[in-house]
């Protein structure tokens, strides 16, 4: 039995947010497929035994069951010592970049993915104010990028694990990816790294409807 088990699936950018750690950290882990296209999160047996919000990836590690990337992020740096930070200042702007990931780099880009590239909607208002958005996001780590090889540091923490999630994903979005280059230089960074794979690789399940 693997030490560390993620109920996840391929189509999720917040599971590989989690997955990829665990891959590129080496970590004895297996991943619980979750049929969450067909509801299986929305049921009571799956909210009442897993996480009560209905949401993925939960980690099961040594009796515990933790949901939310950021938390799960922050979790399996502390226990296995990996991609964390090394000073108060670096936990700080680790947390600086999670929480801006969570409300506006991946929070809109995701919803757009879904809407336009999963759900096939087409250009509607609310698409393109999630664009708008999801742009004006992307523009911000594209500067910070020019800079800096990654988000903290000169080296991968989970800060850049939390905002990768969804740059892998292939869903079309309507942005034009080619106006970010440091974010691709960025990405291609993370690519290289021993372990990394894919997220339709590393993870099970329906990739898409």
């Amino acid at each position: 039995m693997a030490e560390f088990k993620l109920h996840c699936f391929a189509a999720s950018g917040n599971s590989y947010k989690a997955a990829l750690f665990l891959a590129l950290a080496n970590a004895d882990w297996e991943p619980v497929v979750v049929d969450y296209f067909g509801g299986e999160t929305r049921t009571e047996g799956w909210r009442d035994n897993l996480n009560e919000m209905g949401e993925i990836p939960v980690l099961e590690h040594k009796g515990l069951k933790i949901s939310q990337s950021g938390v799960i992020l922050d979790y399996l740096a502390e226990v296995t010592g990996k991609f964390g930070p090394r000073t108060d200042e670096e936990k700080r702007d680790i947390w600086r970049w999670i929480l801006f990931d969570n409300h506006k780099f991946t929070s809109y880009y995701a919803t757009l993915r879904f809407m336009y590239g999963l759900q096939k909607t087409g250009d509607t208002p609310v698409t393109q104010f999630l664009r708008d958005r999801a742009i004006g996001a992307y523009r911000i780590v594209d500067k910070h990028l020019a800079a800096n090889k990654f988000l903290v540091g000169d080296r991968l923490t989970i800060a850049d694990l939390s905002l990768i999630g969804y740059v892998y994903m292939p869903e079309e979005t309507g942005i034009d990816l080619a106006e970010f280059p440091h974010i691709e230089a960025w990405k291609r960074r993370i690519s290289d790294l021993p372990g990394w794979r894919h997220p339709h690789e590393l993870m099970p399940g329906k990739k898409a409807f």
